[in-house]
């Protein structure tokens, strides 16, 4: 039998007692929650333990001897309610373990103090009373822990228990020392080893890494084995060279070649057998990943990544939301019933949390109200506005800078705290791919707006060729039969009547030729600093002669400047003010408002002036909507429709943009956003130019 000696025991009970001690101090100074005073009790009551063990060896006293078995009495008492507080029974059942416990204790106390305390059968009963009582108390966690809705719980309870009924075990068995039985002190080794488990447990506001930490531990275990079963063969099995510096070289040699390929084989399989449901979720997106460098096209985009988290069966819901500058639409939804569209205004609180933190776990806020922290109201109604009841997560699509362009909303309804840290931040780098394959596909479709343009232009100039000189000869002709020469026979009604449906046509199919030509081959702008508020007054009055209709102006004093041709910007205001009119059949009111944009989280937008044109008509439909800037496309039964799409050309020249908010059946708004010029543009304004940009109406 091997004699492991008696010294090793008292210098490894003493260096316990000392790690013992100072991870109860550690756990104590993060404040003092019932939680960790009840830690901070178990763990001391473990290191004096371990320390009257050790005194009891050194001294062989019975005064050390009694009270060793006194703290052995104490600590179930402090591991029953330090279980319970982590992971609470049903309320009925609360304190039923923990009175039996102490109803027990009294009169195993009464024992060790009194002089049968040196007797076999008062160990036997302390023994028992010891092991049985931490083992039932981890039974009932580990019963509390299966039946908890959270997987982070699950995982924390799994881990613990394990860890916490090796190192019960192997101290019971090492407590038989005080039954007059040598054995090696594995047990203090592994107790500490779960006391620390604990600790960090304790400070970790997600749990689930605790699991990872000990994957880590089995994949450094094994290639630990593994390395060292190579250096053992090739020092000691193939130990037929001259010097043994030769064989450690060799080693070395084998094992830096091996070590990195070995690695990553042993972290896969490691992964594959205790995180299959990770493996399977970095696996997918790995794939996904892949074929994000290669898509160009939105539809594709979101077929790829709601695919692949479905391919995961790590998420149950998901949807992809991508803004329109002021608010956010659904683009896609997988598993359940998502919002269809989320006012920027609602998720704003959310979104500004979403920019400091990268990402948002939704089951965080929820813990943080459960902790007593201060998490506001509004934070919460963003999630209820994307269809998450308090969890979820939810991940931002970035463009340039720190421009929105959507959200990648995820959940898992099977459990609660369903993704670990790790998962989160593999989603997060998802979300950064995808932002990158979205900023192509933005791209592309303006590569393929402008091929078509050029070819728009060859088609426009060949029509002008072939139309323009045909129609010309037409009109002249026309006009000549409608004024006969002063020998001819007058024309009667009916010619007179067809005559000027040639010529009305004539000029009509005139028009669209020459809108084609506008929009193909845009003259080049006479751009300069002007005031909106004076453009907008002008252009309303004349409006206010010629229509129909009441137009309401809603000003805001004192807006900056912004630089384009006037002509251009008052042409793309009776285009939407006419549009806004007929759209309530002359009834109006039509709002146009101006004002300078307030900031918003992630838009590129922030301080720029916007026109806002509404009308309370009947709306635009999703199907009219995704066409309403196409050349040619329009819904009246005259028209060119080619209105919305030169006023989009026109705004965009000049570095601006339009946006649309439309609710059916309550009304559609256009919004004209421009850069605001800066002091030294104005500057560079012409006299002329500011003198007609800031005239009153009345001088204008």
């Amino acid at each position: 039998m091997v004699d492991f000696g008696s010294d090793l025991r008292k210098r490894t009970l003493i260096l316990c007692a000392g790690l013992a001690l100072a991870i109860a101090v550690s756990v104590l100074l993060r404040g003092r929650r019932r939680m960790n005073v009840l830690f901070a009790a178990f763990a001391g009551d473990m290191a004096l333990w371990y320390l009257a063990q050790s005194f009891y060896g050194i001294f062989q006293a019975s005064i050390w001897a009694r009270v060793t078995a006194l703290l052995a009495v104490l600590l179930p008492q402090f591991a029953v309610h330090l279980f319970e507080t982590i992971l609470p029974p049903v309320e009925s059942r609360r304190t039923r373990l923990g009175r039996v416990a102490a109803t027990l204790a009294v009169p195993l106390v009464l024992l060790v103090l009194s002089p049968y305390h040196d007797s076999g059968w008062t160990r036997s009963l302390v023994f028992f009373y010891v092991g049985g009582l931490l083992l039932t108390s981890l039974y009932f966690l580990a019963r509390r822990g299966r039946n908890s809705t959270s997987r982070a719980t699950q995982g924390r309870v799994r881990y613990l228990v394990g860890v916490g009924a090796l190192a019960t075990a192997f101290s019971l068995v090492d407590f038989i020392w005080f039954l007059g039985v040598e054995l090696p002190p594995v047990g203090p080794v592994l107790s500490v080893i779960f006391l620390f488990a604990l600790a960090q447990s304790l400070g970790q506001k997600r749990l689930l890494p605790l699991y990872e930490l000990l994957g880590r531990l089995v994949v450094a275990t094994a290639l630990s084995f593994t390395l060292a079963g190579i250096f053992y063969v090739c020092v000691t099995v193939i130990g037929r060279f001259s010097t043994m510096y030769l064989n450690a070289v060799l080693a070395a040699v084998v094992i830096l070649t091996l070590f990195e390929p070995l690695r990553q084989k042993v972290e896969e399989k490691i992964h594959q057998i205790f995180f299959r449901e990770r493996y399977g979720l970095e696996n997918a997106v790995t794939k996904a990943r892949r074929r994000l460098v290669h898509t160009l096209e939105l539809d594709e985009l979101r077929a790829v990544v709601l695919g692949a988290l479905e391919a995961s069966r790590r998420v149950t819901h998901a949807a992809l939301y991508l803004s329109d500058g002021t608010s956010l639409v659904l683009s896609g939804a997988l598993g359940g019933e998502f919002p269809p569209h989320v006012e920027m205004a609602t998720a704003l609180p959310l979104l500004d949390r979403i920019g400091r933190a990268g990402s948002l776990v939704l089951d965080d806020i929820g813990r943080e109200a459960a902790d007593g922290g201060d998490v506001p109201e509004i934070d919460r109604a963003g999630g209820a506005a994307l269809g998450l009841d308090r969890t979820g997560v939810v991940l931002p699509v970035r463009g340039e800078g720190t421009e929105l362009l959507g959200l990648l909303v995820v959940r898992d309804e099977r459990v609660r705290d369903a993704f670990s840290p790790e998962e989160v931040a593999l989603l997060e780098s998802f979300a950064a791919q995808m932002s990158v394959a979205f900023e192509n596909t933005r791209a592309y479709g303006r590569m393929k707006t402008r091929d078509r343009l050029a070819d728009l232009g060859q088609m426009a100039a060949g029509l002008a060729h072939e139309i323009k000189n045909p129609l010309g000869a037409i009109k002249g002709a026309a006009q000549l039969l409608a004024e006969p020469a002063s020998d001819a026979a007058p024309l009667d009604a009916q010619a007179r009547e067809f005559v000027g449906i040639i010529l009305e046509e004539v000029e009509r199919l005139d028009r669209v030729v020459g809108s084609v030509l506008d929009y193909a081959r845009p003259a080049a702008a006479s751009t300069t600093a002007v005031d909106l508020n004076a453009i907008v007054q002008r252009t309303t009055q004349i409006l206010e002669s010629s229509e129909e209709g009441a137009i309401e102006l809603q000003l805001e004093d004192e807006l900056p400047r912004a630089r384009i041709d006037p002509e251009k910007l008052r042409q793309v205001l009776i285009n939407l003010i006419q549009n806004g009119l007929q759209a309530t059949s002359n009834r109006g009111p039509v709002v146009v408002a101006t004002r300078r944009r307030t900031a918003r989280w992630g838009a590129e937008t922030d301080g720029w002036l916007e026109i806002a044109v509404s009308d309370r008509g009947p709306g635009i439909s999703k199907k009219i909507l995704k066409n309403l800037f196409v050349p040619f496309f329009t819904t009246k039964d005259t028209g060119t429709g080619l209105g919305l799409a030169i006023s989009q050309q026109i705004i965009q020249s000049a570095g601006g943009s339009i946006q649309v908010v439309t609710v059916e059946g309550e009304g559609t708004t256009f919004i004209i956003l421009l850069p605001p010029v800066t002091e030294a543009s104005d500057a560079r304004s012409t006299p002329l130019a500011s003198a007609v940009a800031s005239a009153s109406p009345e001088e204008a």
